[in-house]
């Protein structure tokens, strides 16, 4: 009998599993439910690709990356394993068909977004599907108490009605106590099985460095280091502005985000991926599924959101188990910004409704219309149409795809494809009768092969076009007809971002918004800012061990190389400490960096005594946001 370690070998090259790969193969063999928390990079997807190809049947994989979902399908179809993806920016013809596929054309994986589940099309096909395994990826989506709650994840349960007996696995990188109770409560557990490797890094370095000018210091920190550096950024705009500035010190670096062209992002990406450029820039749209081992810095210019976000962004730093440095640059005044910024993406729900019905009149869609194609998304054209705010139209957007009303896809590059429906008699038979389709038709089989008749394989419009000597839009014209002639189905590329109406056009007046809900939620969101706000102020405990109790993880041995523990500065004496820093207040109003510099105590200890001060009101900020004395008598 085939074991797994088999499999492994033989589709991947592998001779050993990863702790815990094999724990949790073997839970979904016996058929249990299982919950497994995996670092980013530690081989999830192996934990259902290798039962899959062990047993009969298809593997449903429900993700909201389409980028992973791509990767991913690419993957498989490089091993010679058949699988589908289906996602936003598909036409329902296309979706048909893969349906279609993995009923009858031996499908071993399916991947789609969660969204996809409510679709009756899908769910009348599910029960005529042989599936043998649900996989959740990135499982913390379905809490409320996650970092990245989605609504459309409790449709999950929903979809075990219909696949009685069948297994769930679950999968995320990250989750607290709470969201590991809550994703096995949500996804109707059979039995408690959790499965996870330590949270703990012990090749990265954690380090928080308070200063007054983060692009100097950036700048310091890459010229010291000796590899690759990754340096995450809070927007597009800083991600051009701080690579525009190391380039000024003569330093290779590029920039990476979610609104370049989809062949500047690979320009980019391979270039750092193959060691030309030593430096990449970027906000938190780079780096999923992206697994180079030799990352000796990850430096967040910017303070995270949260530390679940900021723990997967430092651990892309040291995968090949070498020392790594994972240092986060804090200024005064971060902790205000970045909660104004959060405060921004809980728009009034009133707002909700207007955005809703400008959507709804941009894409000229009727009161309980179904929209079941998705439409290319212009967040620029739609703003100035309807006289809004970009930033504040997006954040609306996004909360209304929460909500479960839309779906939009931020970073969509989709290829053109195209299969044959016809079979390859009929198609010989096409050419001879058509021979102005002769040439296409030959060029295509010579380019792609065989496999456009099994499914839609991605295809170069203009490579074809350069065959033939065709123009562009020649080539997609008679690509076209062939669809409408019943020969095959053609998918024109697309690299805009896409919004597809989830549930029936309503009337703003009847969307449901749970009021209490979303209150909750934003306080959850600020609750999560203080988290990472407290861990930049906590010099005294090794941050290895912070992170870790974030998690729930008990351990007391500290990590001996992050900034707390290599510091050999004597505990403070903060009596002292309060006292001197009223001395310099009562002579002037000062910078905390400034107050830093004039205090013979380490700056985050004087950053720690200043919030405990700022907490009891005896300091404050004046206008020119400079701290000052509030109470003289104190």
């Amino acid at each position: 009998m085939e074991q797994p370690i088999d499999v492994l070998q033989k589709f991947w090259g592998f001779t050993s599993f990863r702790d815990p790969q094999e724990a949790v193969i073997q839970s979904v063999l016996e058929e249990k439910d299982v919950l497994a928390l995996m670092p980013t990079g530690g081989g999830k997807s192996i934990c259902f690709q290798v039962p899959t190809l062990m047993r009969p049947g298809l593997t449903l994989v429900v993700t909201p990356l389409i980028a992973l979902m791509k990767d991913q399908v690419k993957q498989l179809h490089d091993l010679g394993i058949k699988a589908e993806a289906i996602h936003t920016g598909m036409s329902s013809r296309e979706i048909d068909i893969k349906l279609d596929n993995c009923i009858y054309g031996a499908i071993k994986f399916l991947y789609l977004s969660p969204e996809r589940l409510k679709s009756e099309l899908f769910r009348s096909r599910l029960s005529r599907m042989n599936v043998q395994l649900l996989v959740v990826d990135e499982a913390h989506c379905i809490s409320e108490w996650g970092y990245d709650f989605r609504p459309s994840y409790r449709n999950i349960a929903e979809i075990r009605e219909l696949l009685p007996n069948k297994s769930v696995l679950a999968l995320t990188a990250t989750a607290t106590v709470e969201v590991k109770e809550d994703i096995v409560r949500q996804l109707e557990f059979r039995q408690d099985n959790v499965l996870q490797v330590s949270f703990a890094r012990p090749s990265i370095s954690y380090q928080v460095d308070v200063c007054d000018d983060k692009t100097g210091k950036l700048i310091q920190l890459v010229r010291k280091s000796k590899g690759s550096s990754l340096v995450y950024v809070n927007t597009r705009k800083k991600c051009r502005t701080i690579t525009m500035a190391l380039q000024r010190e003569r330093i290779k670096a590029a920039f990476y985000h979610g609104g370049m062209a989809p062949g500047e992002r690979s320009r980019a990406q391979e270039q750092w991926l193959n060691d030309q450029i030593p430096v990449m820039v970027a906000t938190n749209a780079f780096g999923m599924g992206i697994n180079k081992p030799d990352v000796r810095l990850v430096v967040h210019h910017d303070m995270p959101d949260h530390l679940e976000s900021y723990y997967q962004e430092a651990g892309r730093g040291g995968r090949d188990n070498k020392p790594a440095a994972a240092i986060l640059l804090y200024q005064q005044g971060d902790m205000e910004l970045i909660k104004q910024r959060k405060l921004q993406e809980f728009p009034e729900l009133e707002y909700l409704r207007s955005m809703y019905q400008h959507l709804a009149n941009y894409y000229q869609l009727a009161t309980g219309s179904v929209a079941d194609e998705s439409y290319d998304f212009d967040l620029e054209d739609f703003s100035h149409k309807y006289q809004q705010k970009p930033l504040q139209a997006y954040h609306a957007i996004k909360k209304l795809k929460m909500f479960g009303y839309l779906e939009m896809t931020e970073d969509l590059y989709q290829p053109a494809q195209f299969r044959f429906t016809a079979n390859h008699q009929q198609v010989y038979e096409f050419q001879i009768a058509n021979a102005r389709f002769d040439n296409l038709i030959k060029a295509l089989l010579r380019s792609y092969g065989g496999e456009l008749f099994s499914f839609p394989v991605n295809i170069n419009v203009s490579r074809i076009g350069r065959l033939l000597q065709w123009e562009l839009s020649q080539v997609n014209q008679a690509l076209q007809k062939l669809q409408e002639l019943n020969l095959g189905v053609y998918q024109p590329g697309k690299d805009q971002p896409q919004i597809m109406f989830t549930t029936p056009r309503m009337d703003p007046d009847r969307l449901k918004f749970d009021k209490k809900s979303y209150q909750e939620r934003k306080e959850r969101e600020l609750s999560k800012l203080k988290s990472i706000y407290q861990y930049v102020l906590n010099n005294r405990l090794c941050r290895s061990i912070q992170l870790l109790e974030y998690f729930g993880e008990t351990n007391n041995h500290k990590c001996g190389i992050c900034d707390v523990c290599s510091d050999l500065v004597p505990s403070p004496d903060f009596k002292l400490m309060a006292k001197d820093i009223r001395e310099q207040l009562t002579r002037s109003p000062q910078t905390l960096i400034g107050l830093s510099k004039n205090l013979n105590h380490h700056p985050q200890h004087v950053a720690q005594m200043v919030q405990q001060m700022l907490d009891r009101r005896e300091i404050g900020y004046d206008k020119l946001e400079r701290l000052c004395l509030l109470n003289l008598s104190v």
